[in-house]
């Protein structure tokens, strides 16, 4: 125990995985109106056969002219993430380390991504066999969703040259005292500004020449690709947010701690299925960030609302049901504190057993039944305190399948907790009889 203590506590103060967790959340909003634009697109602009929209309505046809409002919105925030991502990361590093002038340090790491972007693409005309190259254009392969984990490299490795350098004295360009301190700060960031953006074109460059592939092909083929394909294959997924739940169960706040390993794979996968849909295409991303917080984490982690209605419905103790009236608020918006630790679950093996089967239970049936059809694959990502039932249906952009679907999941949650809660009954009973 001591151990696991040891590491997710390296793990959740880990700097650069703090700097990631931090860039990530800042992001969150511009993630969720992305999302949120793709769900307005479904259901009021579509005109596709036999889609839920209001566009579909008799006389409603006009609504599909505001459709490239929410594609213009959609794309401004899903494509660009990979640029949003070195910025923050790299800023929220740098207030890690106090430096005065973040905002520069950001530039610079968004400065030296740009450099590793190609900016020749090769495009094909409509009605032409031969593939065109276009110049000074950059793909928005490079500013979605593949290039977020070449981002979150960049921005590291940026921020700490930068920090080094601009640490040097002989790096300063010294500017008399007339002269405006904002000016003065500019012109310090110059040289190691141009030794981080050279530096890191530089390897790119050597890289390409000696290896055969460029940086971003390499992260992308190495690590990207790997890491997301075990997170989006159901043994994977299960087994990451497994570890989640048995943290918690130690008092650790295991989502936190595990969010930086998982989130960006995730957040991804849901990208990738909201720009198949845009461009016509299928979502088949199954396992990504809004199924997460639809099937893995509703409730709270563990998903406790099954063990809410257990409590209630079977449990003889006067102080479960008092917390669990206290929960029931909080788990409606999916925090569970409460429970957690009011219980408490942390450290008590006859609750602790449940709350690490529940989301395993309730992933792999959320998973199955999108599967077979019932359930739809998601595509938004809603906020993660909306309310069950109202999420999935958002997040699957309006499908009533998946909304009736994650209230399932709950009642298997709640069939996962109610023999433990009986069992604790009979060790209350057995502890009251002991005591007479």
């Amino acid at each position: 125990m001591d151990r696991l203590l040891n590491i997710s506590t390296k793990i959740q103060n880990q700097k650069y995985m703090t700097a990631i967790k931090n860039g990530f959340t800042i992001m969150l909003p511009l993630i969720i109106i992305g999302s949120f634009c793709t769900l307005f697109t479904n259901i009021i602009c579509s005109t596709k056969e036999g889609a839920f929209s209001l566009a579909n309505i008799q006389g409603m046809a006009w609504l599909a002219k505001f459709e490239p409002i929410f594609s213009a919105t959609n794309y401004a925030t899903m494509n660009l993430l990979a640029l949003y991502a070195v910025i923050f990361i790299a800023y929220e590093l740098a207030k890690h380390y106090q430096l005065k002038d973040k905002i520069t340090c950001a530039a610079v790491a968004f400065a030296a991504y740009i450099t590793l972007c190609a900016t020749i693409v090769s495009v094909t005309i409509e009605g032409s066999t031969e593939p065109v190259e276009v110049a000074n254009v950059l793909s928005s392969t490079y500013t979605g969703v593949q290039g977020l984990f070449l981002a979150m490299i960049v921005a590291v490795i940026a921020t700490e040259l930068y920090r080094i350098t601009s640490k040097v004295e002989k790096f300063k360009i010294h500017m008399p005292d007339s002269v405006p301190s904002n000016i003065a700060a500019a012109f310090n960031a110059l040289i190691p500004g141009l030794i981080v953006i050279f530096s890191i074109s530089a390897f790119g460059c050597i890289f390409d020449i000696m290896i055969g592939m460029t940086l971003f092909e390499a992260i992308n083929l190495v690590i990207q690709k790997p890491l997301q394909g075990l997170l989006t294959g159901l043994p994977g997924y299960l087994f990451i947010f497994f570890m989640t739940t048995v943290l918690w169960f130690f008092g650790i706040h295991g989502t936190q701690v595990l969010k930086p390993i998982y989130q960006a794979a995730l957040i991804a996968a849901v990208a990738e299925n909201a720009e198949a849909i845009a461009n016509g295409g299928q979502a088949t991303n199954i396992l990504n960030d809004a199924f997460r917080a639809s099937f893995t984490t509703i409730t709270g982690a563990g998903v406790t609302g099954g063990l809410i209605i257990a409590i209630f419905i079977f449990s003889k103790r006067d102080d479960w049901k008092a917390i669990a009236k206290l929960g029931i608020p909080c788990a409606i918006f999916n925090i569970n504190e409460p429970i957690i630790f009011g219980l408490p679950i942390v450290l008590n093996p006859i609750l602790g057993i449940p709350f690490v089967l529940a989301p395993i239970c309730t992933a792999t049936f959320g998973y199955f039944m999108t599967k077979i059809g019932f359930a739809s694959v998601m595509t938004v990502i809603s906020p993660w305190t909306t309310p069950a039932g109202i999420q999935a249906f958002l997040n699957s952009a309006g499908h009533l399948g998946t909304a009736i679907t994650q209230l399932l999941a709950i009642g298997i949650s709640f069939l996962v907790y109610s023999p433990f809660v009986i069992a604790a009954n009979k060790m209350k009973d057995n502890k009251n009889g002991g005591e007479n």
